[in-house]
């Protein structure tokens, strides 16, 4: 097929149409998608600056998930505390309130002071015994001729024999006592004489000693508060992960993994809080003032604890802040790179359809001049 000749001026008119048709076919491109920067062939340092960009802004925003949940794990934590506080609170109250209440346990104290753990007895046959029974169980000291035996020899002896529920001790001013932990009574006896049994201040016979129901009562209670506590502490966990149970946990805060948090579980349960049971339901007040000062150090142990998760908190909630933050940056970043702006290419959509119109106006005139030839064959 032979080729077909134009003449200058239309071939320069259709060379603009179909210009103007391909810019046409962009700026529809560009309304139609939002963007500018459609793939590498547009602009490629533009393109794969603004997907780097979006790539990190995605890795950051997947980041944000796990945040929540460490913030979520922290709080849940900081919530068990104070619960925990509380509790101990209410144990510390009733342990007070057993302290209001007198101790019927029988207590001995001998009448000589200024003894000592080192004083020698002045027991003089190696048969001569003293004899100190609770009601069940009798805790015997034998003096042994020429050995020289102490204080702390017959308090052993009495300290150390099993199951017996009677605690031998020195007062602050040297005088030897005998406390019934259970409430039950005191009996000395034996074969020492009088006169030996008066050298340690002591005397043959009976104390009696009776259960206080009031503190047995009061230490049920207490004990209830210890098994609150262990509940509650299990109960303290998020999504797996029981900060006040032994776990820990390890915040990641950017994609690389070279920026974390590390947070490390304790264990605050009775035991852990070295919160013990009511020892001998509370009959003594030995017994109560060590519950109070373990509920003291317990709960100086909660505060403690309580400032530590709560800057780790403080972080992890300043991170997702500045996580969300970067995101949107990232974020705007990349869009500025390859969005179109719509008013912009709407107004040059107008353009080029005006001169779509003037170039087919002159593409039509063209054509027109070339036609006057055929007049002079009229």
């Amino acid at each position: 097929m032979s080729s077909i000749t134009l003449t200058a001026g239309v071939r320069q008119n259709l060379l603009s149409l179909q210009d103007t048709a391909d810019l046409m076919a962009t700026t529809q491109n560009r309304l139609a998608t939002g963007k500018k920067v459609n793939s590498a062939l547009d602009n490629p340092i533009s393109f794969f600056t603004s997907k780097a960009l979006s790539n990190r802004a995605s890795d950051l925003n997947s980041l944000l998930d796990s945040i929540s949940n460490a913030t979520q794990t922290l709080q849940a934590a900081n919530n068990g505390l104070t619960s925990l506080t509380k509790l101990v609170q209410s144990a510390q109250a009733i342990a007070q309130q057993a302290t209001q209440s007198a101790s019927t346990s029988a207590k001995v104290v001998g009448t000589v002071a200024g003894l000592t753990g080192a004083t020698v007895n002045t027991f003089s046959a190696n048969t001569d015994t003293l004899t100190v029974n609770d009601g069940t169980t009798t805790a015997t000291y034998t003096a042994v001729a020429g050995a020289g035996d102490t204080v702390t020899n017959i308090m052993a002896a009495i300290n150390n024999t099993a199951n017996i529920k009677i605690q031998a001790s020195l007062t602050s001013d040297g005088k030897l006592q005998l406390l019934n932990l259970a409430g039950g009574n005191i009996v000395i006896g034996g074969t020492s004489s009088a006169g030996e049994l008066a050298t340690l201040g002591l005397v043959a016979g009976t104390t009696t000693g009776t259960v206080n129901t009031v503190r047995s009562s009061l230490a049920t209670q207490y004990n209830d508060i210890r098994t609150q506590i262990d509940q509650l502490t299990t109960d303290s966990g998020y999504n797996g992960v029981n900060l006040l149970n032994g776990d820990s946990l390890k915040v990641v805060f950017n994609e690389r993994g070279t920026s974390t948090q590390s947070v490390t579980g304790v264990t605050f349960n009775s035991a852990g809080l070295s919160i013990t049971a009511a020892a001998n339901t509370f009959q003594t007040d030995v017994d109560v003032n060590a519950a109070l000062a373990n509920l003291t150090t317990a709960l100086g142990t909660l505060r403690s604890q309580a400032s530590s998760f709560g800057s780790s908190l403080s972080v992890v909630q300043t991170r997702q802040d500045f996580t969300k933050a970067m995101v949107s940056t990232l974020q705007t970043g990349a869009d500025n790179l390859v969005l179109a702006d719509s008013n912009e290419e709407g107004a040059n959509m107008l353009a080029l359809q005006t001169r779509q119109s003037l170039s087919t106006t002159a593409l039509s005139l063209a054509a027109q001049a070339s036609q006057s030839v055929l007049r002079l064959f009229g």
